[in-house]
């Protein structure tokens, strides 16, 4: 079958295709018919070699894959053929806390992950898609949805009329966008692109500020929110955002700690004593987190926001697209 993996040379021109054994399903274990991948920030620092945590030798890169069920292995019996699924991030992590071996199940990263023709998966490492969405739709779920959806349901207990800061507009942050709206909460968010401002603004954003022309963004936003702050912020960037997402929260608030895109944060803790703030990382979710999520997003009928689709052939090119910072959602490889 046909697949990619990252060579030892660190780069996007590491990631070669390769022809590679047609898998088969072991003991309570799925074969799926790889539809399309979506790629992440992390991605990109696995082929950039930059990422925190070590990834096995030839690689067959990313987490985040949706396909057809074409055969199951024994044991199994949650899933049939037929069935539409999507990956989970972390394969062992079904719900409740995260154990300490989670992150060896990590896909794309301790274990092969979905940029192949074929994928097999643990029986409890995929759930079912919301039936209103297209494969492609569905492969931009299992990491920034899910992460979006932990942030703002399992940590910050997002109701109507909350306050939720959004920092950008890829991945995670389009992401936390739609499912703040779709909690009913007041949402602000924070972009260099003033257009970029402008489709947030239509998705549902009402407060808007761009941190290139405004570096203090902190400031420009407590102004127009009449300096009361907000109850979350989805935090990606690190460097030079983290002191001013706390700076922007109301007391009692919440910061949920994605990424680092900006680098590592120098950060000084004395400033989370006088607003009260509760920091905690996220890191992806469960299986549960993503099976709750799918149901409200069948519900409500929420449709992911794809950016770009590239064919298989151009699985370099989608790399650099998200390189370049372009993008506007997800981007989508399309496989089969």
């Amino acid at each position: 079958m046909r697949a990619y993996q990252i060579a030892k040379s660190a780069g996007i021109d590491s990631l070669v295709e390769v022809d590679r054994p047609m898998p088969s399903p072991g003991y309570r274990q799925v074969l799926v018919k790889v539809a399309a991948c979506s790629l992440n920030f992390r991605d990109l620092a696995i082929v950039l070699g930059r990422y925190r945590f070590p990834s096995k030798a030839d690689l067959v890169p990313l987490s985040d894959g949706a396909g057809e069920v074409v055969a199951v292995g024994d044991g199994v019996t949650r899933f049939k053929a037929g069935d539409r699924i999507a990956s989970c991030f972390f394969q062992r992590w079904s719900g409740g806390r995260a154990e300490p071996d989670t992150q060896a199940s990590a896909l794309g990263g301790a274990l092969d992950g979905m940029l192949a023709e074929y994928a097999v998966l643990e029986e409890d490492g995929v759930v079912r898609v919301p039936d209103h969405l297209s494969l492609e739709e569905a492969a931009t779920l299992p990491c920034a949805a899910v992460t979006a959806w932990h942030a703002l349901v399992e940590h910050g207990r997002t109701i109507p009329g909350s306050r939720v800061l959004v920092q950008g507009t890829g991945g995670v942050s389009i992401f936390a966008l739609q499912l703040a709206k779709l909690h009913g909460a007041e949402i602000a968010i924070i972009s260099s692109s003033d257009d970029k401002l402008a489709r947030a603004k239509a998705m549902g954003a009402t407060h808007l500020v761009n941190y290139k022309t405004s570096p203090e963004w902190d400031k420009a936003l407590l102004d127009k929110l009449g300096g009361t702050g907000v109850d979350q912020v989805v935090e990606v960037g690190g460097s030079g955002t983290l002191t001013r997402s706390v700076n922007v929260l109301r007391v009692g608030g919440c910061v949920s700690l994605i990424g680092v895109l900006a680098g590592p944060a120098e950060f000084n803790p004395s400033a989370i004593l006088p607003k009260r703030a509760n920091l905690q990382g996220i890191s992806v979710g469960s299986r549960q987190m993503f099976e709750a999520m799918n149901r409200a997003i069948g519900v409500n009928g929420l449709r992911p926001i794809i950016d770009k689709v590239f064919g298989f052939g151009d699985a370099r090119e989608a790399y650099k697209h998200l390189q370049s910072g372009a993008h506007f959602g997800k981007v989508v490889i399309r496989v089969s």
